[in-house]
């Protein structure tokens, strides 16, 4: 409980500074693998906390590892840290939260580390946001070495252990034949593939198990009013329960 107690109150220290990153992220909202001011930010102050800081890991230009060790070996504890934002609506998932959350939960630990055993890592982990960064980094073997992560996400609950969704993106390609909108019948029309695609997914959401969810977009639906397309395509984020 001292350790604990300690650990709070080095957060409670520097909650200016974490105030100021997840302001400083949310500002500058930076899409999938692109998010070179929210890295520099966060690795600048965990540098300044004493973390060594390596960037571009996995083959990602944004993706990093902070490092702090403990007394002596032991295991090794990572915190995740997410930072980018979505298309035009910025941070609405948080991340900017998550990537100060976890940088002072890792700070507030670093402070006790000569007394505790074991390895403290702050991962970067980019492009959650349908970018897969990661599946990247556990295929590039990133988390192989840590025995335990953890994450915050923002909530207007406080949840222990709340379960999450699987997710994956579906991209959907119909080709048919271009013809000029005055004689459609010569033609077969891409885009009304891609329009029945819609139709009949709104029209089995009845069906689908608790939890599940399938958005999408059209992603392109021809070139011209008139002139009917021969290529049409749409992508899809499903989600279900795991």
């Amino acid at each position: 409980m001292v350790l604990r107690q300690e650990i709070l109150d080095e957060i409670n220290n520097i909650k200016d500074e974490l105030i100021n990153l997840s302001k400083e992220i949310h500002g500058k909202p930076e899409l999938a693998f692109k998010e070179y001011y929210a890295v520099e930010n966060i690795s600048t102050l965990l540098e300044k906390h004493g973390f060594k800081v390596e960037k571009g890991i996995a083959g990602l230009d944004t993706a990093f590892k902070a490092e702090f060790k403990g007394k002596a070996s032991g295991p090794t504890v990572a915190f995740i840290a997410e930072y980018d934002a979505l298309p035009e609506i910025g941070h609405g998932c948080g991340h900017n939260l998550i990537a100060a959350m976890s940088t002072g939960a890792a700070i507030g630990l670093s402070k006790v580390m000569d007394r505790v055993n074991g390895r403290l890592l702050v991962l970067g982990t980019p492009g959650e946001e349908g970018g897969g960064g990661k599946v990247i980094m556990i295929n590039k073997g990133v988390f192989d070495d840590v025995d335990y992560c953890l994450m915050l996400h923002p909530s207007t609950s406080n949840l222990i252990c709340r379960g999450g969704l699987a997710t994956r993106g579906v991209k959907v390609e119909y080709y048919g034949k271009s013809a000029h909108s005055s004689v459609p019948e010569t033609g077969i029309n891409a885009l009304q593939a891609v329009i029945q695609t819609f139709n009949l997914i709104d029209s089995h959401r009845a069906m689908f198990p608790l939890k599940s969810n399938v958005n999408g977009i059209i992603v392109e639906g021809g070139k011209a009013p008139n002139v009917i397309p021969d290529y049409a395509s749409c992508k899809f984020s499903v989600r279900a329960d795991a």
